[in-house]
């Protein structure tokens, strides 16, 4: 029989966490049945207040008890705000239960101060504060890269490892992470090798991303660290920033999130609908360029063959000036070496659906506020890179027996463009 929970979740504002509204949700063990929220009266009375979730939980002119979009259990904005994957197998290690036994609301609640986005979620008792973990050293990398392979493993953490409780209990994602502090304050998300992987495959995401920024694609900082025989990918948070010796949290939302859907349905879902998001929320003046951005990321993933390119690793970070939800850094980038001529992306490129070519990806340009002429010339951009792909990762450190691995992930323009679609897009010159 479900049970019903109330919890509180708040907002992070102007550096402080402010109580947002009351969440109801109904519980059957681990299933979550459903859920309702309702903004408070004060809530809705700031002027700075911001909308949790842009498609199912949009402001209102008073309280109104809210159920999720598309027959959703739960609130796309309130799922982001709790781990999957790696997060809930820390969570789960922390309190020795078996993997995917806990409800919801437990996630929810043990989720931790260095869970993405600016929410935290607690228990509607009239009291308690966020409990603010203890931010971990990056110095501590080595300890938190041995209790991650434990938690691999099913085994138990000696007190000596626990900070991973702390850092990674947030996480989204399968491969093991964990949140570190450097010694200037900023906030990375470190991201260590899985057991038994035969690819270093930290060293060759810090490549790919690096490889992005080259291109000219928004990318935050990220950098390699070496533990011993292994390696750690280090990309700074870019829902966190340090003003004035304080951590502030930065609202984020999920693509998934925006376009309402389950992720069972992310497959079906396409770059059109996350482009005519970014035309629907975007700040005002910035629509044209997260657009853009959006199209080259594709052309990119078509390149790179990186079909791990599914609703939740593209997001929405709220901007207070001008307000409005903006097209988040690329993150999660990692090619996927394939000897297949015909590939295809996770989400539908084009009129060909998910089909992996650039071809497909100028069928709909339009849909990104392009005309043909500059989708070539993005396409044109990206590809003047891509093609150098290897001198980059020898630049960038990748060994060249990873750099043979992957080899076979990269695409040569002419095996995903029509040679007529080059040709229009390179300058004629005028006799």
């Amino acid at each position: 029989m479900a049970k019903e929970k109330e919890l509180m979740v708040f907002a992070h504002i102007d550096g402080e966490f402010v109580p947002a509204g009351l969440l109801l949700l109904s519980e059957n063990r681990s299933e979550t049945v459903a859920s309702r929220f309702s903004y408070g009266a004060r809530y809705l009375q700031r002027a700075n207040r911001i909308e949790i979730d842009p498609t199912g939980l949009r402001l209102t002119d008073k309280p109104v008890l809210l159920s999720p979009p598309n027959n959703l259990a739960l609130f796309g904005g309130i799922r982001d705000a709790s781990p999957d994957g790696w997060g809930r197998r820390v969570i789960e290690a922390r309190l020795r239960v078996p993997p995917n036994s806990l409800p919801e609301s437990d996630y929810l609640l043990n989720a931790g101060d260095e869970r993405a986005g600016a929410l935290d979620v607690r228990v509607n008792d009239g009291g308690g504060g966020l409990s603010v973990c203890k931010k971990t050293n990056v110095r501590r990398l080595a300890y938190l890269m041995q209790a991650a392979e434990r938690i691999e493993q099913g085994l138990s953490v000696p007190s000596g490892l626990e900070d991973i409780f702390d850092a990674g209990a947030g996480s989204g994602g399968m491969r093991p992470k964990a949140t570190v502090e450097d010694d200037d304050g900023n906030l990375w998300l470190a991201k260590f090798s899985c057991r038994d992987e035969s690819t270093n495959i930290p060293s060759i995401e810090v490549a790919t991303l690096k490889l992005a920024r080259e291109a000219g694609l928004n990318v935050p900082e990220v950098r390699l660290e070496s533990i011993g025989d292994k390696n750690a990918m280090l990309i700074r948070r870019f829902d966190r920033s340090m003003i004035g010796g304080v951590h502030r949290r930065r609202h984020m939302v999920s693509a998934l999130s925006v376009i309402g859907c389950h992720e069972s349905e992310s497959r079906n879902a396409s770059y059109w609908n996350i482009s005519d998001k970014i035309k629907e929320l975007a700040p005002h003046g910035s629509v044209g360029n997260d657009q853009r951005e959006l199209f080259g990321r594709m052309v990119f993933n078509v390149l790179v063959s990186n079909d791990d390119d599914h609703l939740r690793n593209h997001a929405f970070l709220w901007n207070d000036v001008p307000k409005g939800w903006a097209l988040s850094p690329l993150y999660d980038v990692v090619p996927r070496a394939s000897h297949a001529y015909e590939r295809t992306l996770h989400l539908s490129v084009g009129t060909s659906g998910r089909l992996a070519t650039l071809d497909n990806a100028l069928s709909g340009c339009d849909r990104f506020g392009l005309s043909l002429l500059e989708g070539l010339e993005t396409i044109e951009k990206i590809w003047g890179v891509t093609r150098e792909w290897k001198n980059y990762f020898e630049e960038f450190g990748v060994s060249g027996r990873d750099i043979e691995k992957i080899a076979a992930a990269f695409r040569h323009i002419d095996d995903v463009l029509q040679k007529e679609f080059r040709r229009t897009s390179r300058p004629r010159t005028k006799v």
